[in-house]
């Protein structure tokens, strides 16, 4: 078996991921439309945001949700506060 450079990079990159608690995309679900909040928070507990969103909250924010762009796209009508995520809860 030949090992190659390539391999070791992945393999370091998605170790990093872990250790840093976030998912890589191939850890997720597939994207889907889900049909409401209480369906979308049974996958995703917090809610799931585009990356680089911040709650918008005079308390505080949710911090916790999962960046994960395409099923941000699909479930965007969720967002009630147009902040970038969709669902989010503590």
């Amino acid at each position: 078996m030949k090992h190659t450079i390539k391999g070791g990079l992945v393999a370091l990159a998605a170790t990093a991921l872990v250790a840093t608690g976030v998912q890589a995309a191939d850890a997720l679900p597939a994207p889907k439309d889900y049909p409401n909040c209480t369906a979308l928070n049974k996958v995703y507990k917090h809610g799931v945001g585009r990356r680089g969103a911040h709650d918008k909250t005079s308390g505080t924010p949710v911090t916790t949700f999962t960046r994960y762009n395409k099923v941000y796209y699909l479930n965007n009508e969720s967002d009630r506060d147009k902040d970038g995520i969709a669902c989010e809860k503590r």
